[in-house]
Protein backbone atom coordinates (compact mmCIF):
# COMPACT_ATOMS: atom_id res chain seq x y z
CA UNK A 1 0.00 0.00 0.00
CA UNK A 2 1.44 3.83 -0.50
CA UNK A 3 0.21 6.75 0.99
CA UNK A 4 0.66 10.14 -0.32
CA UNK A 5 0.99 12.53 2.32
CA UNK A 6 0.33 16.42 1.85
CA UNK A 7 2.34 19.21 4.21
CA UNK A 8 1.60 23.07 4.39
CA UNK A 9 0.84 24.19 7.51
CA UNK A 10 3.19 27.35 7.60
CA UNK A 11 5.85 28.05 5.38
CA UNK A 12 6.89 25.30 3.26
CA UNK A 13 5.11 22.66 1.08
CA UNK A 14 5.71 19.30 1.36
CA UNK A 15 4.58 16.17 -0.88
CA UNK A 16 5.86 12.44 -0.20
CA UNK A 17 4.70 8.70 -0.84
CA UNK A 18 5.26 6.53 1.50
CA UNK A 19 5.18 2.74 0.88
CA UNK A 20 4.69 0.12 3.82
CA UNK A 21 6.73 -2.63 2.44
CA UNK A 22 9.64 0.04 1.49
CA UNK A 23 9.25 2.75 3.58
CA UNK A 24 9.70 6.12 2.13
CA UNK A 25 10.34 6.14 -1.74
CA UNK A 26 9.75 9.77 -2.53
CA UNK A 27 9.42 13.34 -0.99
CA UNK A 28 9.79 16.54 -2.45
CA UNK A 29 9.67 20.31 -0.77
CA UNK A 30 9.30 23.56 -1.82
CA UNK A 31 9.91 26.58 0.89
CA UNK A 32 8.84 29.81 0.62
CA UNK A 33 12.13 31.26 2.69
CA UNK A 34 12.99 33.74 -0.23
CA UNK A 35 9.63 35.15 -0.26
CA UNK A 36 9.24 35.93 3.23
CA UNK A 37 12.85 37.04 4.03
CA UNK A 38 11.78 40.65 2.64
CA UNK A 39 8.82 41.18 5.12
CA UNK A 40 11.11 39.49 8.02
CA UNK A 41 9.03 36.45 9.05
CA UNK A 42 6.02 34.97 7.68
CA UNK A 43 3.12 36.52 5.70
CA UNK A 44 -0.17 33.83 6.10
CA UNK A 45 -1.92 35.08 3.63
CA UNK A 46 1.37 35.11 1.17
CA UNK A 47 2.00 31.65 2.36
CA UNK A 48 -1.57 29.89 1.73
CA UNK A 49 -1.29 31.39 -1.57
CA UNK A 50 2.11 30.15 -2.55
CA UNK A 51 0.53 26.74 -0.92
CA UNK A 52 -2.16 26.69 -3.50
CA UNK A 53 0.05 27.21 -6.69
CA UNK A 54 2.80 24.73 -5.64
CA UNK A 55 1.06 21.68 -4.29
CA UNK A 56 -0.31 20.46 -7.63
CA UNK A 57 3.46 20.61 -9.47
CA UNK A 58 4.57 19.00 -6.09
CA UNK A 59 2.21 16.30 -6.35
CA UNK A 60 3.45 15.82 -9.59
CA UNK A 61 7.08 15.73 -8.67
CA UNK A 62 7.00 13.32 -6.39
CA UNK A 63 4.84 10.72 -8.22
CA UNK A 64 7.60 10.83 -11.03
CA UNK A 65 10.40 10.22 -9.42
CA UNK A 66 9.37 7.03 -8.59
CA UNK A 67 7.38 6.18 -12.18
CA UNK A 68 4.10 6.38 -10.34
CA UNK A 69 0.40 7.40 -11.00
CA UNK A 70 -2.67 8.89 -8.89
CA UNK A 71 -3.91 5.34 -9.45
CA UNK A 72 -1.03 3.86 -7.58
CA UNK A 73 -2.12 5.82 -4.02
CA UNK A 74 -4.33 4.21 -1.96
CA UNK A 75 -4.72 6.93 0.46
CA UNK A 76 -4.04 10.49 0.93
CA UNK A 77 -2.77 12.33 3.97
CA UNK A 78 -2.78 15.58 4.75
CA UNK A 79 -1.95 18.06 7.71
CA UNK A 80 -5.12 19.02 9.37
CA UNK A 81 -3.49 21.11 12.52
CA UNK A 82 -1.76 22.84 13.85
CA UNK A 83 -0.84 25.86 11.41
CA UNK A 84 -2.27 28.61 10.03
CA UNK A 85 -5.84 28.21 8.76
CA UNK A 86 -4.89 29.37 5.10
CA UNK A 87 -2.09 27.42 4.63
CA UNK A 88 -3.69 24.35 5.65
CA UNK A 89 -6.60 24.69 4.22
CA UNK A 90 -3.85 24.78 0.62
CA UNK A 91 -2.98 21.50 1.61
CA UNK A 92 -6.37 19.66 3.01
CA UNK A 93 -8.36 20.91 -0.43
CA UNK A 94 -5.93 19.13 -2.71
CA UNK A 95 -5.83 16.37 -0.60
CA UNK A 96 -9.32 16.09 -0.19
CA UNK A 97 -9.85 16.79 -3.87
CA UNK A 98 -7.18 13.60 -5.21
CA UNK A 99 -9.05 11.24 -2.33
CA UNK A 100 -12.73 11.97 -3.53
CA UNK A 101 -11.83 11.49 -7.31
CA UNK A 102 -9.45 8.55 -6.46
CA UNK A 103 -12.27 7.18 -4.57
CA UNK A 104 -9.65 6.85 -1.71
CA UNK A 105 -9.51 7.52 1.68
CA UNK A 106 -8.18 10.77 2.91
CA UNK A 107 -6.25 10.94 6.37
CA UNK A 108 -6.21 13.88 9.19
CA UNK A 109 -2.40 13.79 10.61
CA UNK A 110 -1.94 15.77 13.63
CA UNK A 111 1.29 18.05 12.20
CA UNK A 112 3.10 17.58 15.52
CA UNK A 113 2.78 13.94 15.84
CA UNK A 114 4.70 13.92 12.37
CA UNK A 115 7.14 15.74 13.90
CA UNK A 116 7.03 13.36 17.30
CA UNK A 117 7.28 10.30 15.20
CA UNK A 118 10.01 11.64 12.18
CA UNK A 119 12.88 9.62 13.76
CA UNK A 120 10.99 6.37 12.54
CA UNK A 121 11.84 7.47 9.03
CA UNK A 122 15.67 6.63 10.06
CA UNK A 123 17.34 2.96 9.55
CA UNK A 124 18.06 3.16 13.49
CA UNK A 125 14.47 3.63 15.07
CA UNK A 126 13.80 4.56 19.09
CA UNK A 127 11.90 1.30 20.62
CA UNK A 128 8.45 2.58 22.80
CA UNK A 129 8.29 3.60 25.15
CA UNK A 130 10.83 6.73 25.18
CA UNK A 131 10.33 10.50 26.13
CA UNK A 132 10.22 12.87 23.41
CA UNK A 133 11.37 16.66 23.25
CA UNK A 134 9.90 18.71 20.57
CA UNK A 135 11.10 21.82 19.66
CA UNK A 136 9.50 24.05 16.99
CA UNK A 137 8.83 27.64 16.17
CA UNK A 138 5.31 27.68 17.38
CA UNK A 139 5.96 24.27 20.33
CA UNK A 140 8.29 23.68 23.10
CA UNK A 141 7.11 20.41 24.52
CA UNK A 142 7.86 17.14 26.79
CA UNK A 143 5.84 14.19 26.02
CA UNK A 144 6.02 10.37 27.46
CA UNK A 145 5.05 8.71 24.16
CA UNK A 146 3.87 5.12 25.23
CA UNK A 147 3.05 3.86 21.50
CA UNK A 148 1.79 5.85 18.36
CA UNK A 149 -1.00 8.10 19.77
CA UNK A 150 -0.45 7.30 23.28
CA UNK A 151 0.85 10.89 24.77
CA UNK A 152 1.46 11.97 28.51
CA UNK A 153 2.19 15.64 28.35
CA UNK A 154 5.18 15.91 30.36
CA UNK A 155 6.18 19.92 29.99
CA UNK A 156 5.27 22.62 27.55
CA UNK A 157 6.39 26.35 27.21
CA UNK A 158 4.29 28.75 29.48
CA UNK A 159 5.35 31.64 26.79
CA UNK A 160 7.48 31.89 23.93
CA UNK A 161 8.60 28.68 22.31
CA UNK A 162 12.19 27.73 21.80
CA UNK A 163 11.86 28.83 18.05
CA UNK A 164 10.25 32.05 19.02
CA UNK A 165 13.19 32.89 21.40
CA UNK A 166 15.25 32.25 18.14
CA UNK A 167 14.12 34.25 16.18
CA UNK A 168 13.28 36.77 18.42
CA UNK A 169 17.12 36.64 19.26
CA UNK A 170 18.24 36.63 15.49
CA UNK A 171 16.12 39.84 15.12
CA UNK A 172 17.75 42.09 17.83
CA UNK A 173 21.09 40.58 16.45
CA UNK A 174 20.32 41.64 12.74
CA UNK A 175 20.05 38.34 11.25
CA UNK A 176 17.99 38.11 8.36
CA UNK A 177 14.84 35.53 8.40
CA UNK A 178 14.76 32.85 8.93
CA UNK A 179 17.03 33.86 12.37
CA UNK A 180 18.07 29.95 13.68
CA UNK A 181 20.37 28.78 10.88
CA UNK A 182 22.25 32.25 10.86
CA UNK A 183 22.24 32.60 15.08
CA UNK A 184 23.79 28.93 15.05
CA UNK A 185 26.55 30.52 12.59
CA UNK A 186 27.09 33.28 14.29
CA UNK A 187 27.40 31.95 17.81
CA UNK A 188 30.30 29.26 16.20
CA UNK A 189 32.33 32.94 15.97
CA UNK A 190 31.32 33.39 20.01
CA UNK A 191 33.12 33.31 23.22
CA UNK A 192 31.63 30.62 26.11
CA UNK A 193 31.02 32.60 29.07
CA UNK A 194 30.97 36.17 28.05
CA UNK A 195 27.41 36.53 28.19
CA UNK A 196 25.63 34.28 30.77
CA UNK A 197 21.84 34.31 30.17
CA UNK A 198 19.73 32.72 32.74
CA UNK A 199 18.68 29.31 32.46
CA UNK A 200 14.87 29.89 32.68
CA UNK A 201 12.75 28.15 35.50
CA UNK A 202 15.36 25.32 35.95
CA UNK A 203 15.02 26.04 40.03
CA UNK A 204 11.19 24.62 39.44
CA UNK A 205 10.39 20.96 40.33
CA UNK A 206 8.03 20.56 36.91
CA UNK A 207 9.11 20.21 33.24
CA UNK A 208 8.11 23.54 31.93
CA UNK A 209 9.67 26.15 30.03
CA UNK A 210 9.77 30.04 29.66
CA UNK A 211 12.19 31.76 27.15
CA UNK A 212 10.59 35.40 27.65
CA UNK A 213 12.87 36.24 30.35
CA UNK A 214 15.79 34.76 28.55
CA UNK A 215 14.70 36.91 25.47
CA UNK A 216 14.62 39.55 27.26
CA UNK A 217 18.00 38.93 28.68
CA UNK A 218 18.99 39.31 25.39
CA UNK A 219 17.51 42.33 24.82
CA UNK A 220 18.80 43.94 27.37
CA UNK A 221 22.50 42.96 26.41
CA UNK A 222 21.76 44.41 23.03
CA UNK A 223 20.83 47.78 24.37
CA UNK A 224 23.69 47.85 26.76
CA UNK A 225 26.10 47.21 23.52
CA UNK A 226 24.42 49.57 21.36
CA UNK A 227 27.53 51.51 20.19
CA UNK A 228 29.53 48.18 19.83
CA UNK A 229 27.34 45.53 19.03
CA UNK A 230 28.91 44.33 16.32
CA UNK A 231 32.27 43.41 18.59
CA UNK A 232 29.99 41.31 20.47
CA UNK A 233 27.43 39.85 18.82
CA UNK A 234 28.88 36.37 18.22
CA UNK A 235 29.06 36.36 22.09
CA UNK A 236 25.77 36.94 22.44
CA UNK A 237 24.75 34.63 20.14
CA UNK A 238 26.83 32.09 22.21
CA UNK A 239 25.73 32.85 25.30
CA UNK A 240 21.65 32.91 23.97
CA UNK A 241 22.68 28.89 22.59
CA UNK A 242 24.35 27.59 25.53
CA UNK A 243 21.29 29.36 28.05
CA UNK A 244 18.82 27.24 25.47
CA UNK A 245 20.96 24.10 24.89
CA UNK A 246 21.38 23.67 28.81
CA UNK A 247 17.54 24.40 29.93
CA UNK A 248 16.95 22.09 27.58
CA UNK A 249 19.34 19.31 28.81
CA UNK A 250 18.20 19.95 32.42
CA UNK A 251 14.71 19.92 31.98
CA UNK A 252 14.96 16.49 29.21
CA UNK A 253 16.99 15.06 31.90
CA UNK A 254 14.50 15.38 34.88
CA UNK A 255 11.69 14.09 32.38
CA UNK A 256 13.51 10.94 31.47
CA UNK A 257 14.09 10.75 35.08
CA UNK A 258 10.75 11.40 36.53
CA UNK A 259 9.38 8.82 33.50
CA UNK A 260 11.71 5.83 34.35
CA UNK A 261 13.70 6.14 30.58
CA UNK A 262 16.68 6.47 28.88
CA UNK A 263 15.61 7.04 25.69
CA UNK A 264 15.20 10.35 23.87
CA UNK A 265 13.68 11.49 20.62
CA UNK A 266 14.49 15.26 19.57
CA UNK A 267 12.41 16.66 16.68
CA UNK A 268 10.99 19.73 15.49
CA UNK A 269 13.02 22.84 13.48
CA UNK A 270 14.88 23.94 16.24
CA UNK A 271 16.08 20.27 16.99
CA UNK A 272 18.44 20.79 13.77
CA UNK A 273 20.34 23.42 15.79
CA UNK A 274 24.00 21.53 16.51
CA UNK A 275 24.83 22.88 20.01
CA UNK A 276 21.73 21.44 21.25
CA UNK A 277 22.00 18.35 19.39
CA UNK A 278 25.56 17.92 20.80
CA UNK A 279 24.35 18.98 24.36
CA UNK A 280 21.82 16.28 24.53
CA UNK A 281 23.61 13.48 22.61
CA UNK A 282 26.08 14.64 26.15
CA UNK A 283 23.37 13.97 28.34
CA UNK A 284 22.39 10.50 26.81
CA UNK A 285 25.87 9.25 27.26
CA UNK A 286 26.32 10.44 30.79
CA UNK A 287 23.46 8.43 31.53
CA UNK A 288 24.09 5.10 29.33
CA UNK A 289 21.19 6.07 27.44
CA UNK A 290 20.85 6.59 23.79
CA UNK A 291 19.03 9.86 21.69
CA UNK A 292 17.30 9.91 18.62
CA UNK A 293 17.43 12.84 15.86
CA UNK A 294 15.62 13.18 13.04
CA UNK A 295 18.26 14.29 9.99
CA UNK A 296 17.98 17.75 9.68
CA UNK A 297 15.58 17.94 6.31
CA UNK A 298 13.43 16.24 8.51
CA UNK A 299 13.76 18.21 11.14
CA UNK A 300 11.80 21.54 9.43
CA UNK A 301 8.43 20.66 8.04
CA UNK A 302 7.91 18.16 4.95
CA UNK A 303 5.68 16.08 4.05
CA UNK A 304 7.60 12.56 4.46
CA UNK A 305 6.53 12.86 8.19
CA UNK A 306 2.83 13.26 7.20
CA UNK A 307 2.97 10.66 4.75
CA UNK A 308 4.32 7.98 7.47
CA UNK A 309 2.04 8.99 9.93
CA UNK A 310 -0.65 8.78 7.45
CA UNK A 311 0.29 5.29 6.58
CA UNK A 312 -0.13 4.18 11.04
CA UNK A 313 -3.38 5.96 11.11
CA UNK A 314 -4.59 4.56 7.72
CA UNK A 315 -3.74 1.12 8.45
CA UNK A 316 -5.42 1.57 11.64
CA UNK A 317 -8.49 2.31 10.09
CA UNK A 318 -8.66 5.59 11.39
CA UNK A 319 -9.60 8.25 8.92
CA UNK A 320 -11.47 10.78 10.83
CA UNK A 321 -15.51 11.24 9.42
CA UNK A 322 -14.78 11.64 6.17
CA UNK A 323 -15.02 15.49 6.13
CA UNK A 324 -12.25 17.60 5.44
CA UNK A 325 -11.30 19.34 7.95
CA UNK A 326 -8.71 21.76 9.42
CA UNK A 327 -7.50 22.50 13.39
CA UNK A 328 -5.64 25.38 13.69
CA UNK A 329 -5.55 24.51 17.45
CA UNK A 330 -5.54 21.11 18.31
CA UNK A 331 -3.95 18.76 21.27
CA UNK A 332 -2.08 15.98 20.51
CA UNK A 333 -4.15 14.29 23.74
CA UNK A 334 -6.99 14.08 21.35
CA UNK A 335 -5.39 11.77 19.35
CA UNK A 336 -7.05 7.71 19.41
CA UNK A 337 -3.71 5.54 20.28
CA UNK A 338 -3.00 3.04 17.49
Amino acid sequence: MRVLGIESSCDETGVAIYDDEKGLISHVLHTQIAMHAEYGGVVPELASRDHIKRVVPLVRAALDKVNLELKDIDAVAYTAGPGLIGALLAGAMEAGALAYGLGIPCVPVHHMEGHLLAPMLEEDKPQYPFVALLISGGHTLLIKVEKPGKYELIGQSVDDAAGEAFDKTAKLLGIPYPGGPGLEKLAENGKSGVFNFPRPMIKNPNCDFSFAGLKTAVLNATLEHKDDLDSVKADIAKGFTEAMAETLEIKCKRALKQCHLKTLVVAGGVSANKDIRNRLQKLMDSIHGKAFFARREFCTDNGAMIAQVGMLRFKAGQLGDGRIKVYPRWPLSSLKAL
